[in-house]
């Protein structure tokens, strides 16, 4: 499983440990990923999503995770974003179409 968000896009990054004596080291900064689960209204299930902490805050303050993939442009989107993006238009599109 990568260690990328598939919100924000978030990924590892490397850097240096750099000491007193001004040694330096390589080492990896890793995005604060959780694996939490969000409630899609137009699909009518949940979806388990491991995303960053920001990700989640910016899910939250669109309105939803259908809200936030639907205002978002595809090309800011991940690949995975905009299979969940394809999904949810069709539902609900044949929502609408049903009524």
């Amino acid at each position: 499983m990568s260690r990328r968000c598939i919100i924000t896009g978030k990924s590892v990054l490397s850097g240096n440990n750099v000491s007193h004596a001004n040694n330096k080291t390589r080492r990896c900064f890793l995005p604060n990923l959780q694996e939490i689960t969000v409630l899609s209204d137009a699909l009518n299930q949940s979806l388990q999503l491991r995303i960053s902490t920001s990700g989640l805050r910016t899910i939250e303050h669109n309105g939803g995770i259908d809200a936030y993939l639907l205002s978002m442009s595809d090309s800011k989107l991940t690949t995975r974003a905009l299979f969940l993006k394809r999904r949810i238009s069709k539902a609900l599109n044949a929502k609408i179409f049903s009524k």
